[in-house]
Order: structure tokens, then C-alpha cells, then sequence
């Protein structure tokens, strides 16, 4: 393995256990280092400092994912990392009402660049960077004696990993079947459609052709916190996808949800999901429509408006627009709701901060004229945890906003 020598001072954020190290802080890097090659961090005095894999000469060199100095990188390595990372998830999330959650985090599980979610029997796993796609068999094979999954998706198909120019290398997986590219079945058998468990909730979910892997995981404790808020209320979903915000509101007594959304799939799941927890499909319209047109052109005033759209900045460079897209949509949303109405809004872009989203909001709310009072405030669901220091890692924000008299 080879050693990359950190600078003196340029130590401090990899003893203080930051999951990157940046091209600056290397005294030198040796040509012909590829991908995922494993490479050891040690001081200018040749102290050992961590362990990770090698990712780019630009930018983000190494990734960490350990600091015990005798731990030997082969598939047990990989067992650890998840029975670590499943053991938490089974303390806290897993129970009789929710048997879905996201099993690893990349970066915040010690295992930089890979995701993976559980849906109930089934995993879902996405490989963020060109480093840990080359450690891909040793990791399947891990999940797969680790968590015996019946089926194991690969949905790679990422924005990042256009950004980074990443194909998959061709190669077999351990059962010897092909894999197929960057999204496809790695293991077992996956259905199309998944029946999960969410605190006592049915939904189905398309891991194949839905958004991210399927579901917004790390809503979960959001969606649980609108209901006290939905009795005997006009709710207005606003890229409402499959549904899962609707299902809570109608448990909480709603009177009617409006769900918008432009893809007519993800409506079509909707409708199922509500079906399938028992609700009166009445209840319910669906709207297959742009968001921003409907808020603009609807003649309806609502007691609770959500906003959960995608991530609006999806690099630095489009920081701007952003930040107009989302005051465009909660003005808007505003501007329709009732007095001591509730507004959710949410932003799942890293690069808008929660102080940033916060002063955005209230630019908006001053421009409508209206007091605003933040109830709750959001961030990555417990499953979804963060490594203190790796603040690169914070993307969602959510408010519970209420409009004052």
C-alpha cells in the first residue's frame, strides 16, 4: 500500500476525522494512481494518520474510511463497516411499523461514496464515486452475507456521477452474472414495485424507475410531523411524487389533499398508496402539472402548503437561479394560504445553507406582507446520520412555518 505524506499543517481536519483530504494538503502524489487504489496518510514525521481510497489528482484526492492502523482492507473490512452501520439503524429506526431506512451513508458510515437503502427485503445501492464502484464485489458480497437481502438494485444512474465522468468498469459479480452497466440487478431477484413499512404505513415503491432509489427515506420524520397539523384541513402537496406526505395528511384528518407533481407514474403510485392504506380515494385529487404554473394559476386558498421539490442548485455555478427557483415557489405558496395557515418547505440542496434558506424565506415573507414563526426545524433523518465534521455533508433543511394573524 502506498503512503501519502500529509502536510504538518494541513493535519488537523484528518485527526479531527474529516472524511476528505484535498490535493493542497499532500507534500507530493506519485503518478499512475488509479481509482480506488488503497493508499495510508501519515504525517510529515511519518506518524500514521488513516487509511482511504484514492480518488482524483484534482480536488478531492483521498477519501477516508478508517484510522486503526492494522486493519487490513479485504471483505471482513467491509462486514465491520456494515454490521456497524446495521446495528445502529436496528436500534433506532428499525421496528413492527417501519422495516425500510437508509443502511449505509457513504461518508458518515465510514465507507466514502457508497449508499445503500433497505426496502424491506431488498437493497438498493448507489456508487457515488469511481474509487468505491472498483471495491464493488468485495461489497456486494459483504451486504450480501451481512443483511441476506433477497434482492440487491443498483441505481447508480447519479448526477454526480456524470459530473465525475464515471462508467462501470466491465466485470462479473460473484454469482459470475454480468454486471449491467449502472443501474440493474446485482443480486437475487428484485421486483419492479416493493411493498415497505413506514411507522405503520404502507407505500409501493418503484426502485427502478422512481427518484433516487425509490423513496425520500429522509422525509420520514417530517412526513410523521405534518399530521398534527392536517385535521379537518385543505392540504395542497406540492411535488408530492408517490404520495407520501398525502398518506400521513390523511391519517391526521384531512379533509382534502391537492397533489402535483409532472411525472404521471409517480401520481399512478400515489393513487395506488392511498388506496392502500385504507383512505377514501375522494379524498384525494392529482393534478399532473408544473408546480410553479398550478401555484400561479390556482384560485384556491389552502391551510397547509408543502413544498418538497428537488434539489434546485445542483452545483455552485447554478447557486443563483436557485435561489430564485425556491423564493418563486414559497411566495407563491404564501401567497395562497390561509390565515394561521402552516407552510412545510423544505430544500434538499448542499449548497444552500440552513441560515441561507432561512434568510430566503424571510425575504419572501416580508415581501407578501406576512409575519412568519418557525415551528419545527428539520434536518437529515436518524437514519441518515452525519459525521460531525463533515459539514459537507448537510443537504436537507426543513421548516414548519406559521402565518401570523
Amino acid at each position: 500500500m502506498i503512503s501519502l505524506k500529509v502536510k504538518q499543517k494541513r493535519i488537523g481536519p484528518v485527526i479531527g476525522r474529516h472524511p476528505w483530504v484535498f490535493s493542497q494538503a499532500f507534500v507530493s502524489i506519485p503518478d499512475g494512481l488509479s481509482h480506488g487504489e488503497p493508499v495510508k496518510l501519515i504525517s510529515e514525521k511519518g506518524e500514521f494518520l488513516a487509511y482511504g481510497y484514492f480518488g482524483s489528482y484534482a480536488q478531492i484526492t483521498v477519501r477516508i474510511w478508517g484510522y486503526e492502523e492494522d486493519e487490513v482492507l479485504d471483505e471482513k473490512f467491509f462486514i465491520r463497516r456494515i454490521e456497524n452501520a446495521h446495528r445502529l439503524r436496528k436500534h433506532y429506526v428499525e421496528n413492527i411499523e417501519t422495516d425500510s431506512y437508509r443502511l449505509i451513508n457513504g461518508e458518515n458510515d465510514l465507507l466514502p461514496g457508497l449508499i445503500v437503502d433497505k426496502y424491506s427485503d431488498y437493497l438498493v445501492v448507489q456508487f457515488h464515486t469511481k474509487g468505491m464502484e472498483t471495491w464493488k464485489e468485495l461489497i456486494l458480497r459483504a451486504l450480501v452475507k451481512t443483511i441476506q437481502p433477497k434482492g440487491v438494485y443498483e441505481r447508480s444512474d447519479l448526477f454526480v456521477r456524470q459530473m465525475e465522468n464515471i462508467s462501470s468498469p466491465q466485470g462479473k459479480s460473484f454469482d459470475t452474472e454480468s454486471l449491467q452497466g449502472t443501474q440493474g440487478v446485482l443480486y437475487g431477484t428484485v421486483p419492479e414495485i416493493i411493498t415497505i413499512k413506514e411507522n405503520g404505513f404502507n407505500f409501493l415503491v418503484d426502485v427502478i424507475h422512481g427518484q433516487k432509489t425509490g423513496f425520500f427515506l429522509d422525509q420520514r420524520d417530517k412526513r410523521k410531523a405534518l399530521i398534527k397539523y392536517t385535521k379537518d384541513a385543505s392540504i395542497l402537496n406540492c411535488f408530492s411524487y408517490t404520495g407520501g406526505f398525502t398518506i400521513y395528511a390523511l391519517s391526521g384528518g384531512a379533509n382534502h389533499v391537492i397533489n402535483v407533481d409532472t411525472s404521471e407514474r409517480a401520481l399512478a403510485l400515489a393513487k395506488e398508496n392511498v388506496k392502500l392504506n385504507g383512505f377514501d380515494i375522494n379524498r384525494c385529487t392529482f393534478y399532473e402539472q408544473d408546480v410553479k404554473d398550478f401555484l400561479k394559476n390556482t384560485d384556491r386558498n389552502f391551510d397547509v402548503v408543502i413544498l418538497d421539490p428537488p434539489a434546485f442548485i445542483k452545483d455552485r455555478k447554478k447557486r443563483n437561479a436557485g435561489i430564485a427557483g425556491y423564493k418563486s415557489i414559497n411566495e407563491m405558496a404564501l401567497r395562497i394560504l390561509d390565515k394561521d395557515g402552516i407552510l412545510v418547505t423544505c430544500s434538499c440542496s448542499a449548497n444552500l445553507k440552513m441560515e441561507d434558506f432561512r434568510f430566503l424565506i424571510s425575504e419572501v415573507g416580508a415581501k407578501v406582507g406576512k409575519t412568519l414563526r418557525i415551528i419545527e426545524t428539520y434536518t437529515h433523518g436518524i437514519d441518515h446520520m452525519q459525521l460531525v465534521p463533515f459539514t459537507e455533508g448537510a443537504y436537507l433543511k426543513c421548516f414548519f412555518i406559521s402565518i401570523q394573524r
